[in-house]
């Protein structure tokens, strides 16, 4: 990996990808309160994250397309989002919107963005569109795997050897998840050995849960990052692990 790449893990699914001097953002999700989910990490400051280039949307459920969350970054940001997205976020004031399907890919200021197959779903709730769930690889003088959302699938291998950093979801929301369209720290960590980075950062615990349930299976907000880089260490064990706390940097170094 270069000095051209910085990653700081914003909280859930939104990271801020800095890669070749274009800054991406990821499933933006910085409000204190999403629906009935409420945010019990540190709040993001109102003037953060700055100066973003790029968003990547993955799918459209509630906690990775957070239209407010969006609108924080001014009406000129450009939005990459799965195919069948862009007419509803015309609608809801997103101007530029990019549709990518799995295996398209389009150039961000000499940065690659391909989009990749994802398990899970994509149709928004409560009567909205229907878009293919999708992770994304952005190939620079690095190369990220954000997965968004995914369970774990055999065609995650097809990554094996192009990616140095995967963000790799390890949990959710809440004190249960279906594993069929989602990934436990377990499974994650087989993820990781399909895959093979470099490095691999576990995301989407620790920063929201139900309002008013936090006294159930706490440990849920904190465990998920421990019990994956313990299974990384049986299952990839080439593979660096870069747990990081919400709100903070990864080390790259």
């Amino acid at each position: 990996m270069t000095r051209s790449l910085a990653i700081d893990y914003v909280g859930h699914s939104t990271l801020l990808v800095e890669l070749d001097g274009i800054r991406f953002l990821t499933d933006p999700a910085v409000r204190d309160r999403i629906g009935p989910l409420a945010r019990v990490a540190a709040a993001v400051p109102r003037e953060e994250p700055r100066s973003v280039d790029v968003v990547l949307v993955s799918h459209l459920h509630r906690d990775h397309l957070d239209l407010p969350s969006i609108r924080r970054l001014g009406p000129s940001v450009r939005v990459i989002a799965p195919s069948g997205a862009a007419g509803w976020l015309r609608q809801h004031g997103v101007r530029e919107v990019v549709e990518l399907g799995s295996g398209e890919a389009t150039d961000v200021g000499g940065v690659t963005v391909r989009a990749v197959p994802a398990r899970h779903g994509g149709s928004r709730p409560l009567g909205g569109p229907t878009a293919e769930a999708i992770g994304y690889v952005l190939d620079g003088r690095s190369s990220v795997y954000f997965a968004g959302d995914t369970g774990l699938f055999a065609g995650l291998a097809t990554l094996a050897g192009m990616v140095d950093v995967a963000l790799l979801p390890v949990w959710g929301w809440g004190p249960t998840l279906r594993l069929r369209d989602h990934l436990d720290p377990r499974a994650a960590a087989r993820a990781a050995a399909l895959i093979r980075p470099r490095v691999a950062v576990p995301i989407h615990w620790g920063t929201y849960w139900p309002a008013g349930f936090g006294w159930l299976r706490p440990r849920r907000l904190t465990d998920p990052p421990l019990e994956f880089s313990r299974a990384v260490a049986e299952l990839a064990p080439a593979v660096q692990v870069r747990a990081t706390a919400v709100g903070e940097a990864v080390d790259l170094a």
